[in-house]
């Protein structure tokens, strides 16, 4: 690795100051020991007026407490890390206004003096530092005025002159000392390079999340080449398209952006050398010469892996949310409208049934109540499918797998539905194989009681419903054939979402839960559900269930 030490003071104070992010360094007291030219520009205050001041001062007062707690807990135990994870992290500049910022803080220790550094990103503009490089150096004292002042004076200047330069290079020794603990202990990606692209230094936290040392990277790589492929060719043709010009996906894209001031907060990805990939925020700075032209660049990057994660498991959370509103909303609408109907049905059927009350009126009472007995069926099948859509929402449904006798189950399954049948209409049944099946009968049972009142609600009178099951070495096959209303051809690739109603039955009684209900059963029991319908010549469902 080529040691640090033989960067220049010169690179040593253009590392420093033309970083596009605001660099603290305080001792072990949390006062303020020297800050950076961005800092200025971030908080509004000079170096000056900073020194010696508890970092609080650039905090809002209502987070002060807090912090106080965070420093002392840093201070005590000391370790580079991103700070405020999950937390919204303020700054307050002199005029009092407030601004977001990411702070990710180092430490390191000289003479047993325990210092911090903290670098602060703000993450509201992140703009380009355009201060010019802090001078070190002032001007020497006036000149000797020639032949004006005695011998004696002449030396006392001269003596002077000679404390004032080693008290400077005190001075510039110590800020050496600190630029070099910067690099070294700093949390944050710091990657130098000349003009063409060509890595100069590389910094230990580069080393250690981009896996490379620094004898593998500097002279023999370029900046582009620890970024995602896919992502720079994006942004190279986004800004040839916007430039009118082609820009190559290599560092003359990263070069391109830093010239237009796009180069700063980017978040992408970064390569490790094992090929692994990490997001980070990333911000590159031109690095300029005493005329102004570029000499090279300076790219400081921040891993937000974490964040995104955090990101991430919010956007689903929330979109979760968003499902069980939606789902809460159309279920108080569809309740509202499907349960009046069959509430209103057994309202006038009671009344009615208390006005027959000769014997002779046992037949007219007799209807009533199966009016009664159908409309309580048919609020019991819709809140079942309530509940179960809950239940698989919540994904608390798991198959109980037993074996028993298929045939045996779908007279049952027929006869439950005996009372939905219209005028004319009856279920015909046949099953060829074996008729001992391994799944779920519950949940075969809600399959199959599904698609046959499905089948005969969207029949008419006198028409057949086929069910048909086969047994085979693979499995079984389940269909349910009736020869009623189809579904429109448009219409098909919505069978199964929740609420989901066809046009062609918007006045027929249901809920539009059945079959998104009867897909996710199927597959819970490894089963696959096709089907074949064409408007007003009926349609035909299959599901196809591999052996348990």
């Amino acid at each position: 690795m080529m040691p640090f030490t033989s960067l220049t003071n010169k690179a040593f104070r253009e590392l420093f100051n033309y970083a596009s992010i605001g660099i603290l360094i305080t001792n072990a007291k949390a006062e303020i020991q020297m800050a950076n030219k961005y800092i200025e520009h971030q908080f509004g205050y000079t170096e000056s007026e900073l020194l010696g001041l508890k970092i609080e001062k650039l905090i809002p007062p209502r987070f002060k407490e807090r912090h106080e707690k965070h420093r002392d807990n840093f201070i005590h135990d000391p370790h580079s890390r991103p700070m405020g994870l999950g937390m919204e992290l303020s700054g307050q500049k002199k005029d009092g206004s407030e601004f977001p910022v990411e702070v990710s803080l180092g430490h390191y220790t000289i003479e047993k003096e325990h210092f911090a550094l903290a670098f602060i990103n703000d993450i509201t503009q992140r703009k380009e530092t355009e201060q010019a490089i802090k001078q070190l150096n002032a001007h020497l004292e006036e000149r000797v005025k020639e032949g004006s002042q005695s011998l004696a004076r002449t030396v006392d200047q001269l003596s002077a002159q000679i404390k004032e330069t080693e008290r400077k290079d005190t001075e510039l020794l110590r800020v050496n000392t600190f630029l070099n603990n910067i690099w070294n202990h700093a949390g944050a990606i710091i990657i130098v390079c000349n003009k063409d692209g060509s890595v100069q230094f590389f910094n230990p936290a580069a080393e250690k999340s981009l896996g490379y040392s620094a004898d593998e990277i500097v002279n023999i790589h370029t900046l582009d080449h620890f970024l995602a492929p896919d992502e720079l060719n994006s942004k190279a043709a986004a800004l040839s398209e916007k430039e009118g010009r082609v820009i190559k996906p290599d560092f003359e894209i990263v070069a391109a952006l830093a010239g237009v001031n796009q180069g700063n907060d980017m978040e992408l990805h970064c390569v490790r050398k094992d090929g692994s990939t990490f997001f980070v925020s990333m911000d590159v700075t031109p690095l300029k010469g005493d005329h102004n032209n570029i000499t090279g660049y300076l790219g400081i990057a921040i891993d937000i892996s974490e964040k995104k994660i955090a990101e991430a498991e919010l956007r689903l959370a929330l979109e979760k949310e968003r499902e069980l509103n939606e789902l809460k909303s159309r279920f108080v609408s569809m309740a509202s409208h499907e349960f009046r109907t069959p509430l209103s049905a057994v309202l006038s059927s009671a009344y009615l049934v208390s006005r027959y009350t000769k014997t002779d009126e046992q037949p007219q009472r007799d209807k009533h109540i199966q009016r009664i007995v159908s409309s309580v069926s048919s609020l019991t099948e819709i809140l079942n499918d309530f509940l179960s859509v809950g239940k698989i929402e919540e994904g608390d449904i798991h198959p109980h797998i037993s074996e028993y006798d298929v045939t045996k189950q779908m007279g049952e399954t027929i006869q439950d539905t005996q009372h939905l049948l219209k005028k004319g209409q009856y279920v015909n049944y046949t099953h060829s194989g074996a008729s001992m099946i391994c799944s779920d009968s519950s949940m075969m049972k809600h399959i199959v009681t599904n698609l046959l009142s499905n089948a005969i609600k969207f029949s008419g009178e006198e028409q057949q419903v086929e069910l048909k099951t086969k047994a085979t070495d693979e499995g079984m096959i389940l269909s349910v054939k009736d020869n009623g209303l189809g579904i429109p051809k448009g219409e098909q690739e919505n069978l199964f979402k929740r609420f989901f109603r066809s046009s062609n039955v918007t006045n027929i009684q249901g809920t539009g839960l059945g079959l998104h209900i009867v897909n996710k059963y199927a597959e819970l029991l490894g089963g696959k559900v096709t089907f074949d319908s064409e408007e007003g010549k009926g349609t035909k469902f299959t599901i196809t269930f591999k052996k348990n």
